[in-house]
């Protein structure tokens, strides 16, 4: 994909006092295992060192962009709530999830597993209300998104939470009629879980060199949402489709990134070595941009119907 006339990383807003770096928060450099802490997109309500840029990027805001979070507020309020008095018995877990997956597909869900909720998928200080996530994915409009870093694509990025938010509160209130509790997380300001490890380990793709997600069928072209319940599920595993074999060697995002904030190599990130995009550069850049986006449409696996040849073809390469 060609970027169409990127900004540049001259910005015209500031800290007079710089906070504490977003990378040391996120853990960056760090050997020993630890929960997340938030640090921007929060909707605990808790001061955070970054909240006067997360506030400066929401006044800035198209008119285009808040009108999806305001409609996907508005329909959260569905996110949870009373559950049927009469509780479906489940004899076998795997046909259940097979079940829960169609549905889930019949409300327009592009990609859906479910997997346990980890310790590592949690914010520091949160608790998850339900044992098992069911990971749902939702892909944008290709065409809306080759508009990044502009206002069009901001846009769309936003139009499709609110979808994979509405496909997870329409899910869990099927969950909930049939006599089993479940929350639907739809808000992509960050609450008590992490999408992105339980997506991973729920089999929906591999984390990018980006930072960002990479599914076979939509490269990162997609947006997620969760639902978690005790209705009882079998469980997916992570999946590998050759995400590493290419990022390793691709320096496609790494070209394109304004900032200069996507690392060459993994890092050191809470205990774990993973690809790491440095916060601290790649934030103003992101606010100055209406959300950016430009790293996971450039990767090669984001081009339409590209990622499960490009898959077979790097597998089979290392066999």
């Amino acid at each position: 994909m060609k970027l169409d006339s990127p900004p540049d990383t001259n910005y015209a807003f500031g800290y007079r006092t710089p906070p504490e770096s977003g990378s040391a928060i996120n853990g960056h450099g760090e050997t020993t295992k630890r929960r997340a802490r938030h640090v921007f997109h929060n909707a605990t309500g808790e001061k955070l060192s970054w909240e006067a840029m997360d506030d400066f990027f929401s006044y800035i805001n198209a008119w285009g962009v808040v009108r999806h979070i305001l409609a996907n507020t508005w329909q959260l309020r569905r996110q949870d709530g009373p559950v049927a008095s009469a509780k479906k018995d489940v004899i076998d877990p795997a046909a259940m999830a097979e079940a829960i997956k169609d549905k889930a597909r019949e409300l327009g869900a592009g990609l859906v597993g479910i997997t346990g909720v980890t310790e590592g998928a949690l914010y520091e200080g949160c608790e998850a209300p339900h044992a098992t996530a069911i990971c749902i994915g939702l892909p944008m409009i290709r065409e809306e998104m080759e508009h990044v870093p502009h206002e069009r694509a901001a846009v769309e990025v936003m139009r499709a939470y609110r979808v994979v938010s509405r496909i997870a509160i329409e899910l869990s209130e099927h969950i909930r009629a049939l006599g089993w509790p479940a929350k639907a997380y739809g808000n992509p300001n960050s609450t008590e879980i992490l999408h992105i490890p339980l997506a991973i380990n729920a089999g929906l793709g591999e984390l990018g060199k980006h930072g960002s997600m990479i599914s076979k069928e939509y490269g990162s072209n997609f947006r997620l949402a969760a639902v978690l319940t005790d209705l009882p599920l079998a469980y997916d595993e992570p999946v590998d489709i050759g995400v590493d074999d290419l990022c390793l060697t691709c320096r496609r995002c790494v070209i394109d990134c304004p900032p200069d904030a996507i690392h060459e190599t993994k890092q050191w990130v809470r205990g774990e070595q993973k690809w790491y995009v440095d916060f601290d550069e790649c934030i103003p850049y992101f606010v100055k941009t209406f959300g950016c986006a430009i790293c996971i449409e450039v990767c090669p696996w984001s081009e339409p119907e590209r990622g499960p040849g490009l898959s077979e073809t790097l597998l089979a390469k290392r066999r």
